[in-house]
């Protein structure tokens, strides 16, 4: 069975060789605004649980390296949400994880610079820092409400179970985070 691949195929602008694709968000950025119902992070989501289990993934589109990051940020989302009592918890858990420092693209501790362009300029590579920050934080409150969509007020089980996987044998923190 083939991997799931993003939909968007031709994204509005791209640095590097990512797709910077419209988002529908409430945090300020470079992201284009999308008007749809669907996006590339619920897209993300929805393919979240099957995509994980590859250990290879064939790059079809620049949204695709969108898909792979935004699939190696939700993991990392779910290992950060496992230390979580609380919805309100997860929310702050969240909000630090996606303004902590991160690499980029072309940044010597990227884990996938072997598929990812790097920016060709400063400018390039600040706008593509802005909109991953943006992106990440909207992925945190999306992964908070799937993790915490039941009426008790427990996290589910059905999502945090994906913790400990690593698509593509990859992981964006480094080791032993």
């Amino acid at each position: 069975m083939p991997a799931y691949h993003s939909q968007f195929l031709n994204p509005p602008a791209v640095i590097g060789n990512v797709a910077l694709l419209p988002l529908r968000t409430q945090f300020r950025g470079p992201a284009p605004k999308e008007t749809g119902d669907l996006d590339i992070i619920d897209e993300s989501l929805n393919f979240f649980k099957a995509n994980v289990f590859f250990r290879t993934y064939e790059i079809k589109s620049e949204a695709d390296r969108l898909l792979i990051y935004a699939t190696l940020y939700i993991t990392e989302c779910l290992k950060k949400l496992q230390k979580c009592n609380t919805k309100q918890q997860g929310l702050q858990e969240m909000y630090t994880l996606a303004i902590s420092r991160f690499d980029i693209p072309g940044d010597p501790g990227f884990p996938l610079n072997s598929v990812y362009g790097r920016p060709t300029n400063p400018q390039e590579a600040d706008v593509l820092r802005q909109y991953i920050q943006q992106m990440r934080q909207e992925i945190g409150i999306r992964v908070v409400d799937k993790v915490y969509n039941g009426g008790d007020g427990k996290p589910s089980k059905w999502w945090l179970c994906f913790a400990k996987k690593k698509f593509m044998d990859k992981s964006l923190s480094g080791p032993g985070q």
